[in-house]
């Protein structure tokens, strides 16, 4: 039986102009699992990451952590990279139904000097996120929620269907695409999506299971999470800042 661990990035560059690099605390973030990993002595089969930055980079943290060694030391030869795990354009869905948010720097403006920003900033999304998934306003997109879910899942397939005796495959993604997948094989509604996509931590786990004999279906109840959003990695530190969701 493969286990499936969907790994969400370490904490981005929120607010910045390049949203798609981690800061000095996602990469904190990252090393944490990695430790935390090789203290249970979890032998990695397979290693894949979306095609963004912030993906490679936690990938990078946490499996040189895993193995004594710098990030610059790690050879990244034979790990997959898999645009199909890439996250959908938050700032594309957030600047298309509030505009004045087009620029990063204004958003981050108004987190910092309205009272409740970050409140207020959760409730506008969840709006852009409905507004986008409503599948009213699909000319708006350069990528509509259902081609997102579609692309999610396919990637997964894919994971699946390469059959080659991998038990442990840990794929490094982002907080979207891990919702969309718990959405397929839980089978919540699309309005919940923003619910799961606000909840996960920055290098959160969820654990997938898959019983050998399922061909990459994902269908059936075969695949079932073990867990969802596991953080205790940081959480056995006691140390509050590392908990973080952007």
């Amino acid at each position: 039986m493969a286990q499936i661990y969907l790994v969400r990035h370490g904490q981005a560059s929120f607010g910045s102009q390049n949203y798609d690099q981690l800061s000095d605390l996602g990469r904190q973030q990252a090393r944490h699992l990695g430790q935390w990993w090789a203290q249970r002595d979890l032998s990695v089969s397979r290693v894949v990451t979306g095609t963004m930055q912030r993906h490679q980079q936690t990938a990078q943290e946490c499996m040189a952590a895993m193995t004594a060694q710098s990030a610059e030391q790690i050879v990244m030869q034979g790990w997959q990279q898999d645009a199909g795990f890439n996250e959908y354009n938050h700032h594309e869905v957030l600047a298309r139904h509030y505009p004045a948010f087009d620029d990063p720097a204004a958003t981050k403006a108004f987190l910092m000097n309205t009272p409740n920003g970050k409140q207020q900033f959760q409730q506008i999304f969840t709006e852009a996120i409905g507004r986008w998934i409503s599948g009213q306003y699909d000319s708006d997109y350069s990528e509509t929620w259902q081609a997102f879910q579609r692309r999610c899942i396919d990637a997964l397939k894919r994971q699946i269907a390469l059959q080659d005796g991998a038990k442990n495959i840990v794929i490094f993604t982002s907080g979207g695409t891990i919702s969309a997948l718990c959405q397929h094989v839980i089978g919540f509604p699309d309005l919940r999506f923003a619910e799961f996509n606000w909840s996960f931590v920055n290098s959160g786990v969820s654990r997938l299971s898959v019983p050998p004999q399922d061909s990459g279906s994902l269908n059936e109840g075969r695949c079932n999470f073990m867990y969802l959003n596991n953080f205790s990695h940081l959480e056995v530190l006691n140390q509050s800042q590392l908990i973080t969701y952007v």
